[in-house]
């Protein structure tokens, strides 16, 4: 028998802005997001709508009082005004005050709407339209209508306020209201053209969220209410099982990591810019706004009002040791999320949780390790493939987690026992890149292989614990991997089935087209290092990688590693918020 889980309450704001009511109307989902969970992402829109907003939002007369005679029409500017009624709050862009009436008039970046006599307002712009009048009416003034000016096309929309409009208004507000007081996520739109445009679709992902629902968990008991209303028999609303997800993101972000590995550089701040110095010349400007995240290897300075742009603008800072160990993570206010985190928390104690979605993580680990044999191996032994099908069918069957570290420790063995098949290299380099599985040793490396994978896992745990915080997860709180202290456990959860896909992968390249060569390597005593021009030609390979564009099996369209990190997280993410009732582990052919 299942149990229901305790209502999320949460502190709700005293009013709720106009421009809120009109994302609301235009997409209740977006709405949640914005307003409930804090979510903003700018886009190409949202920033040309804000420039076009300056000149309007500059102050200019003030508003004159209710019912004052007025010798000539006044225009008042960005007027701040409030409903007590209705608890709603409005910024009029503009608002024309003659012969004891107002008009407010708002500016909306693009064109009205056509209809068949000519054009109209949309109705989101209607309706937030339609709440300026209520906060006017609210403060005593007469408003019978408003004007809408659509800055692409230069076109005036008026509308008249009458008790249909106004009716309207009333209850988006009700709506509204309900909404942001509720701990359920609206579903997504369904198939809407709205969603291309969306500054937000990748966060949201509409059609992957429709094309997931309707699967359950194989679980004995339900407990949290987790999926209990993603009944299998209900599918109403939901598109064709064979629909496919449109791509609507891009395949990859323009935005790149920075990494910093010559010892001894100090990193500034000049405008928007940051000024990487070694002694007293300056080494290398970057935009801090073309950067996702800055990688600090080892003895590096990095200046207080750097760090502060950086937070500012969400780009996290990652320190390592000089060798590559990932140490900690410095970012900005970006973590909003604290529901999610939450329900993570509830579901982290779930032992049934726990279990059922680390058989997935296991079993699709060991699938792509198997794949990853059969692409880049010389000659594969069928033994090797058949154990580690084998293993694989009996992680999804796995009573506890600690038979499931049995079953993956032994796919590890059969994989790693094949790993040297999968190199390339002769001579002088093939010595160097020999890989005994039994010697493996991570604390220090003993061959080039193992302080290749090394770097790197490092490499990789760093980039999910970015994308953890940027989700909203607590990247230290996992399901397989348990608590331990300074362990993002979440994020070696999530690592698993992409370990061989992306960091395997980014070794063999590098050393399979001699990216990283013996001369790369230092050798102490029993212990083998990179040097730092090893170390920066590895990160060209492992970024590679992430830039490398993959057909996602689910979804079948094509995204870079980098950008499938992101949507696999904010998939479970969706578990989590049950939206969905699986979590489809990445799992290539």
């Amino acid at each position: 028998m299942s149990t229901t889980a305790p209502r999320q309450t949460r502190a709700l704001p005293e009013y709720l802005p106009a421009r809120m009511i009109n994302e609301f109307v235009y997409c209740p989902r977006l709405f949640y997001y914005e307003q409930v969970q804090g979510v903003f992402v700018e886009s190409a829109d949202t920033i040309e709508g804000s420039i076009q907003h300056r000149r309007v939002d500059t102050e200019g007369e003030s508003a004159p009082a209710p019912g004052a005679e007025l010798d000539e029409p006044v225009i008042a500017r960005s007027i701040m005004l409030s409903s007590e009624k209705h608890k709603v709050i409005a910024k009029l862009d503009l608002a024309e005050f003659n012969e004891g009436k107002a008009v407010p008039v708002d500016y909306k970046h693009g064109r009205p709407r056509s209809i068949q006599d000519g054009y109209e307002a949309w109705p989101a712009d209607r309706v937030q339209l339609a709440v300026q009048a209520l906060v006017l009416r609210a403060n005593g003034y007469t408003c019978d209508e408003g004007v809408v000016f659509y800055t692409k096309s230069r076109q005036r929309v008026r509308v008249a306020f009458d008790e249909a409009v106004i009716g309207e208004a009333e209850r988006a507000i009700e709506d509204a209201w309900r909404t942001a007081a509720s701990d359920q996520l609206p579903p997504p739109l369904l198939d809407s053209p709205k969603c291309p445009g969306c500054s937000l679709v990748g966060i949201c992902l509409p059609d992957e969220t429709w094309n997931l629902q309707g699967q359950r968990p194989r679980s004995p008991t339900l407990q949290l209410e987790l999926f209990e209303r993603l009944s299998s028999d209900n599918t109403e609303g939901h598109p064709p099982s064979n629909a496919e997800p449109r791509l609507l993101m891009t395949a990859r972000t323009d935005q790149r990591p920075l990494y910093l590995n010559t010892q001894g550089l100090r990193v500034g701040k000049s405008g928007g810019i940051l000024r990487v110095s070694e002694r007293d010349s300056v080494v290398q400007d970057v935009r801090i706004a073309e950067t996702c995240q800055v990688n600090v290897m080892g003895n590096i300075q990095v200046s207080t009002q750097a760090v502060q742009s950086l937070c500012e603008n969400e780009v996290p800072v990652c320190y390592f040791s000089q060798g590559g160990w990932f140490y900690g993570i410095t970012t900005g206010m970006n973590t909003k999320n604290v529901f999610l985190r939450k329900s993570q928390y509830r579901c982290a104690d779930e032992p049934w949780f726990c279990l059922w979605l680390a058989r997935k993580l296991v079993a699709g680990k060991i699938r792509n390790q198997r794949t990853m044999l059969l692409r880049n191996h010389v000659e594969v032994p069928k033994s090797a493939l058949r154990d580690l099908k084998s293993l694989a069918n009996r992680a999804e069957q796995a009573d506890k987690l600690d038979e499931l570290l049995g079953i993956e420790g032994a796919a590890a063995r059969i994989y790693f026992g094949e790993f040297a098949g999968m190199l390339k290299a002769e001579g002088e380099a093939a010595s160097s890149f020999a890989f005994d599985f039994q010697t493996r040793n991570r604390r220090p490396p003993k061959d080039g292989t193992n302080a290749l994978l090394s770097l790197a896992y490092s490499l990789l745990v760093k980039d999910l614990t970015v994308t953890c915080y940027a989700v909203g997860f607590d990247p230290m709180v996992g399901f397989y991997h348990q608590p331990r202290h300074g362990r993002p456990a979440l994020a070696l959860d999530l690592m698993e089935p992409l370990r061989p896909l992306i960091a395997d992968s980014a070794v063999l390249t590098a050393i399979n087209t001699r990216m990283v060569a013996p001369r790369d390597l230092v050798r102490a005593g029993d212990a083998v290092s990179l040097t730092s021009a090893g170390r920066r030609s590895f990160f060209r390979a492992y970024e590679l990688r992430m830039d490398a564009l993959v057909t996602h099996p689910l979804f079948n369209y094509r995204v870079s590693y980098r950008r499938l990190l992101e949507i696999q997280t904010r998939l479970l993410a969706k578990l989590i918020d049950h939206e969905i009732a699986d979590y489809p582990v990445f799992i290539t052919k």
